[in-house]
């Protein structure tokens, strides 16, 4: 039932082998008439990421986290895509966001410089903590003092 998918160029350095992935189809749900209940039009697009020798380690950690639950236990990634009622249009959406992940889990985010707020900034976060709590305390039970 899987068929093998041609490579997929992630970008000049990256390309996805074919030994990589496998598509299988599967009857899709929502809109389609009576063909809904006939034709294969819905894809599942399966990525041996953590097997996968064009990408380096931070990449596959990256990849992972992005992919959450679409990540299997065996280190595959799963795209399904069932948005179209055409298979063709379909496979094409599934590579394109495979693509996207694996761009994404590219990109290396920024370092945090540790930061120190600032005078000012502490100074009126007390006074508004202060003014809060002189609010609070006023709520207490009223007293006839006559």
């Amino acid at each position: 039932m899987g068929y093998q998918s041609p490579m997929i160029r992630v970008n000049d350095t990256i390309t996805i082998e074919d030994w990589e992935l496998t598509e299988s189809f599967t009857r899709a749900q929502g809109p389609g008439g009576q063909n809904v209940n006939k034709v294969s039009t819905a894809v599942e697009l399966r990525f041996e990421a953590a097997r996968s020798p064009n990408l380096t380690a931070p990449v596959k950690a990256r990849l992972k986290r992005l992919a959450g639950r679409r990540w299997t236990t065996e280190g595959a990634l799963i795209v399904f895509v069932q948005d179209t009622r055409s298979q063709a249009r379909n496979r094409e959406i599934a590579e394109v966001r495979l693509r996207e992940l694996i761009l994404k889990a590219l990109e290396t985010p920024k370092r945090r410089i540790k930061t120190r707020p600032t005078l000012g900034s502490q100074r009126r976060r007390i006074a508004t903590k202060k003014q809060r709590g002189e609010v609070k305390s006023l709520r207490g039970k009223v007293t006839d003092d006559d």
